[in-house]
């Protein structure tokens, strides 16, 4: 499977084969599950005082009295004496089943299929058809996926990324991003961030300048090739992300050898 090298303005310079682990099945269902596992470790834990709602000096009345038998606040007047109080299902009670904080919210998953989840979904990566479907506007890009010289690594400004994004044909997908940008209504009310679309997430070699400009652009994502995760290539578990590789990365993609072990089994049942 060979794909096209670009130049950061735009032109061709030539033709490379893919490493091993773009030849990995697309299987959706995996994806799904390896980015569930992922997002689970950024779940932040909660739980309640125990003893929240039951700090009130409250008895029954019991019977005779013509009311229910439930505990009430002891006193006199208004506006506390006498309401129900201390048990779950009354105003200022305890609630019913909190959530603790000691429950292990983290999701389990067998390694070998945490690591087949990142391998399809990079994999998904050169399928165009998952591509659009996610969203991207494609534009005039040729094919999948973009492969780019190491000259993207070098970038430091901006305005310099900007440019080389649009030469490569991403301006469209850029706009699409700009466009669907949205902070108002209850969000804004309650001071929540403002959110926006994903575009394009470039992929380089270790310790590069370029990975100081991720998010400088809107929707824009630059990652080391040793950091990338499926919660990179698919976001909300949905693949595949429009994705740009430099020439760096693929090749530390070959050494890597990923997916050699499910590409065989493929190869050898047909």
């Amino acid at each position: 499977m060979k794909a096209r090298v670009s130049e950061i303005d735009g032109t061709l310079s030539g033709e490379m084969e893919l490493p091993v682990v773009f030849n990995t099945p697309i299987r959706e269902d995996i994806i799904h599950k390896s980015y569930v596992n992922l997002l689970s470790h950024n779940f932040q834990k909660q739980g309640r005082y125990p003893n929240a709602g039951e700090v009130v000096s409250a008895e029954s009345r019991n019977t005779g009295q013509g009311i229910a038998r439930i505990a009430r606040a002891r006193g006199e007047g208004f506006p506390r004496a006498g309401q129900a109080a201390g048990v779950a299902g009354v105003r200022h009670g305890r609630v019913a089943h909190p959530p603790e904080s000691w429950k292990n919210t983290y999701k389990k998953i067998n390694k070998k299929e945490n690591k087949y989840g990142l391998c399809s979904s990079i994999a998904a990566t050169s399928n165009k058809e998952l591509v659009e479907r996610r969203g991207h506007k494609l534009g005039t890009i040729g094919g999948l996926p973009i492969i780019v010289s190491d000259d993207i690594e070098s970038l430091v400004k901006t305005k310099d990324l900007k440019k080389a994004l649009v030469s490569l044909g991403i301006g469209e997908d850029l706009q699409r991003v700009e466009n669907s940008k949205s902070s108002s209504g209850t969000r804004r009310r309650r001071g929540r961030k403002g959110r926006s679309g994903k575009s394009v997430l470039i992929i380089v070699d270790e310790n590069r300048k370029v990975l100081d400009l991720s998010g400088s652009i809107r929707g824009v994502d630059v990652k080391s090739i040793k950091d990338v995760s499926v919660l990179d290539t698919a976001p909300g578990s949905r693949p595949a992300r429009l994705t740009i590789f430099s020439l760096g990365a693929i090749e530390k993609l070959k050494l890597l050898k990923l997916a050699l072990h499910y590409t065989k089994e493929v190869s050898s049942s047909k």
